[in-house]
């Protein structure tokens, strides 16, 4: 026995249907995207914020550079004498990848200088030098005399 049909109007319900497609057509005309470039390119696509299951590292890695590395220590030579009483300058050996506000904040911390300028130079050995010219309000022979014993 087969199920009789419930719904009343079905066939009349597929009729007005097949009646609609034949008048407008099954297959219709779907607007396509303009293309501006002749290139395909891929779209981009989620990425999602990593979330890992454990650490890649055990222990973090410390600061390559601190301020104790950085400074390795201040020049006493003649030439380095000359600045300090001459030009208002400190003159330290650095490390060779630090670079000059590096340098300015490690005097800041180390030492509590305020500088003007950082100069530095590689010297022949590989080294790396710093010529520090210090603020006017601050006399850098008594810098070199009290925080850093040179004279």
């Amino acid at each position: 026995m087969a199920p009789k049909e419930s719904k009343k109007g079905g066939a009349s319900k597929k009729a007005k249907d097949a009646a609609k497609a034949a008048l407008k057509g099954t297959h219709s005309r779907k607007n396509l995207k303009v293309r501006t470039s002749t290139t395909f390119h891929r779209p981009k696509t989620l990425t999602l914020s990593r979330a890992p299951k454990y650490p890649r590292k055990s222990i973090p890695h410390e600061p390559r550079l601190d301020e104790h590395k950085i400074i390795v220590h201040p020049l006493n030579t003649e030439s380095a004498m000359k600045k300090i009483e001459e030009n208002n300058t400190l003159v330290f050996i650095v490390d060779v990848k630090a670079n000059k506000a590096h340098i300015k904040q490690a005097l800041k911390k180390l030492y509590d200088i305020d500088t003007l300028k950082i100069n530095t130079l590689i010297r022949p050995d590989g080294t790396k030098k710093a010529y520090a010219r210090l603020t006017a309000d601050v006399d850098a022979l008594d810098i070199a005399a009290t925080k850093l014993a040179l004279v």
